[in-house]
């Protein structure tokens, strides 16, 4: 009998590299959130080639400090995984976890960095071998993934405005939109009933603080948002807020939501434990890449909670986060990115991330790896603005 013998060598990553991008906001193109008013957008994109030619893109979150992540990548990351086996994700993963993440390391800004360098070499994957993200994580590009409307969007404006804003994202198709406290509890409720009362029962009204509440103003303000069916308060505390967490959790029967400032799957395990946060929120751009927000998926499904991902800042985030939701089976929420102007959704990358149908849902896409191609000369016409975002 003759016994087929498979080559023990993978192809090898060559390089890796860090683009830093940015593009300023018009004055009047801005939104006002419980962090402060929007002035430029900024992303991180990770580019990875193999010796066999396939280049593989993603993005790492920009942190508030795109030119400090895109450096350690190009430094620190790109000397541990060079010459590493490119399809070998867990390992480089692993590598990098162990030098940068578990002893001495940068702790949250590896992770986002780390988050970036997977998400490229799963496209690159996806390319070598002509398979779309979901058929290689198991999934169905069939699958219907609900979406909601949100991304830096929804901030705070007249109520009016706000039903003003929110008419043709529902018009467009959503069933569900999110939108923005941490202003004052008075106006947040105000707000929000303005948007129940326009559109009734049936769309589903998401909220989202920022960080913005003390345990004062989440007393005032959950149980009227209770009251108006809201479907989750996100974020209301800084992600490191545990007691506070669970005092609120008493307040009024409102999901509370969280994760997308909880890195790795060790972060996350805190929250599963504590059993207070019902709706968790992993960033495939902050939390660890496509490798780990699997295992975090998983982690929530032996506790029959769903994953509904928060989304970054440009299409291959989009992109790849529909890709995991429709490959799991705790899918929740895909994020809508409904921000004005987001030149990384609209100008970066090609064909667009994804389209919401009739029905409130998006589906993967088609092409090989994340299915979206980046226009390079783009990021050479957008080099990175220094400064914060928000001010």
């Amino acid at each position: 009998m003759r016994v087929a013998v498979v080559p023990s060598g993978g192809v090898k990553i060559v390089e890796v590299r860090a683009h830093p991008t940015s593009f300023p906001l018009p004055e009047d193109g801005t939104v006002r959130l419980g962090i402060g008013r929007a002035v430029k957008k900024d992303a991180v994109l990770v580019e990875v080639r193999t010796e066999d030619g396939v280049v593989g893109w993603g993005e790492a979150h920009h942190g508030r400090a795109p030119g400090t992540v895109a450096h350690l990548v190009d430094t620190t990351l790109r000397q541990l995984v060079v010459g590493m086996e490119a399809d070998d994700t867990v390992g480089v993963w692993a590598r990098v976890a162990r030098m940068q993440l578990d002893s001495h390391g940068l702790g949250a800004a590896a992770a986002i960095a780390l988050s970036g360098l997977d998400m490229a070499l799963w496209d690159a994957r996806g390319k070598a071998c002509g398979w779309p993200l979901w058929k290689l994580l198991g999934g169905s590009g069939e699958r219907r993934v609900p979406a909601y409307a949100g991304g830096v969007s929804l901030g705070f404006q007249p109520p009016a405005e706000l039903v003003g804003e929110a008419a043709p994202l529902v018009e467009a198709g959503y069933r569900a939109v999110k939108l923005r406290l941490g202003d004052n509890p008075a106006d947040d409720v105000a707000r929000v009933a303005a948007v129940r009362e326009a559109f009734g029962d049936e769309l589903v009204v998401l909220t989202d603080a920022n960080t913005g509440y003390s345990l004062a103003d989440a007393r005032r303000v959950m149980p009227a948002l209770a009251a108006l069916g809201v479907g989750w308060l996100e974020e209301p505390f800084p992600s490191h807020a545990h007691a506070d967490y669970a005092r609120a959790a008493a307040f009024a029967p409102v999901p509370l939501a969280c994760g997308e400032n909880h890195y790795t799957r060790y972060e996350f395990a805190r929250l599963l434990e504590d059993g207070v946060v019902q709706v968790l929120q992993p960033d495939l751009s902050k939390a660890g890449g496509v490798t780990e927000v699997l295992r975090i998926a998983a982690m929530a499904s032996a506790q029959r909670l769903a994953v509904n991902p928060h989304t970054s800042m440009t299409g291959l985030n989009m992109a790849a986060t529909i890709h995991l939701l429709a490959s799991v089976d705790n899918a929740g929420y895909f994020e809508g990115d409904c921000s004005l102007g987001n030149r990384f959704r609209d100008d970066l990358v090609s064909p667009a991330p994804y389209t919401v149908d009739g029905s409130g849902c998006v589906r993967p896409l088609d092409g090989p790896g994340i299915g979206v191609e980046v226009d390079e000369s783009f990021l050479r016409a957008h080099p990175l603005i220094d400064g914060p975002s928000y001010v």
